[in-house]
Parts: structure tokens; sequence; C-alpha cells
């Protein structure tokens, strides 16, 4: 398959196109009108080195929010509210924390400035938010990505005590299922996802699901 190069024009080719690892196209922009154009299609930008590329992949990763599971030891952790949780109350934090926090096999972040920034404006448009878990008044843990209908398209998480991310993350999922939220999008496979329920399905599917509920 060929590498589509992007200019100015807003435009992405087909995702049945992308490369066997998902890669589609390289180059454009960050606009909000090209980040909305992106998700709709089920295609999300990740940065290597100074280039943006986008990516669908296929199969793709995702939780569809009912089948969330909850391990006993958790639900235990659920009960005793060890955490306050709050929505779109530290956004900028939020993905602060999420570009600077250290991971394992990891030497770098995608997230840079201009990811940061790019971010914050859909925040402010009204298409990002932010999931928090506060300790003692500290933001420990969160998550953030963007939601466009009943789809929420998460993006990157952190945590910085036992338990927060994963205490925001099923928070936010249940606050989710209550607003009519009918798919998560992962994007690609990670075993902690993979223990609150998230699986494959393919491309397919999942750009028939967008358009069904988005």
């Amino acid at each position: 398959m060929p590498l589509f190069a992007l200019d100015k024009e807003l435009y992405f080719p087909p995702a049945h196109m992308a490369e066997p690892d998902g890669l589609l196209a390289v180059g454009g922009d960050l606009s909000i009108e090209r980040l909305l154009l992106a998700y709709r299609h089920g295609i999300f930008p990740w940065y290597e080195g100074k280039y943006i590329l986008w990516w669908c992949p296929d199969p793709r990763f995702v939780l569809f929010p009912e089948e969330l599971k909850i391990s006993k030891s958790m639900h235990q952790l659920l009960k005793k509210h060890p955490f306050e949780f709050t929505i779109d109350k530290a956004f900028r934090e939020v993905i602060s924390h999420c570009k600077t926090i250290s991971r394992q096999g990891q030497s770098g972040t995608w997230i840079t400035d201009e990811v940061k920034q790019a971010y914050s404006d859909l925040h402010e448009a009204g298409y990002a938010h932010s999931a928090e878990a506060w300790q003692d008044g500290e933001l420990v843990g969160g998550l953030y990505g963007v939601r466009l209908g009943n789809v929420f398209f998460g993006e990157s998480m952190f945590s910085r005590a036992s338990n927060a991310s994963k205490y925001a993350f099923i928070r936010y999922t249940q606050q989710l299922i209550r607003e009519g939220v009918q798919l998560i999008d992962c994007q690609v496979y990670t075993n902690h996802l993979e223990s609150l329920g998230a699986r494959m399905i393919n491309r397919k599917d999942f750009l028939s699901l967008l358009q069904q509920w988005i």
C-alpha cells in the first residue's frame, strides 16, 4: 500500500489503504478540524520524531462499556473511595502528566508540545475530556481522550499512586455508560486494558460502529 503525504488540504485517504501495521499517512497538521475529521474516520495521530503519522490499525482494540470488567479487589477499592474523582477539572494537568510520566519500555513520549496544545484546544472547544483521581488534594492519576457522539476515543493515562489510573478509568467508564456512550476506542493492545474488558475487533466493524454511534 502507498503511504500518503498530507498537505494543507483537509483530507484523509480511505482507512482500508493503511499499511499492515496501520500506518496510513504522514504530515498535515493538528488543527481542530483535521483532528475531528480523523477521529470520525477512525484515524488517530502519533508522532515519530518531528513527523505527524496517522494510523488506523486492523484489528482495533476497543472496550464496549457494558463489558467493563472489575476485579474483586477493585470492587473493594471502589467501595472505600480512596480517591476523589472528577471530570474535566484539570485537563492540562492530566495531559502534562501523561507527557512526562516514565513508562516501562519507552524512552520517550509521542505527546509533544504541539500535541499538548492541540488537545487542549480540543478541550476548550468541548471535544476533549479528562478524568482525574485525587488524593489529599494532589492529582495522582487520570486519563484524557476525545468524545464524539456516543464514542469516546481514549488517548493516554497516567498514574502516580497505586490503582489511581484504573480507578479513574473505571469511574469514568461508568459515567460514560450513564451518558449513553456505546464504544471506547483503546487504539492498540495493552495488558492493562485487556484486564478491564477491552478486546480486538476488525477495522471494518469498527468503522461501521463509528458511523452508527458518532
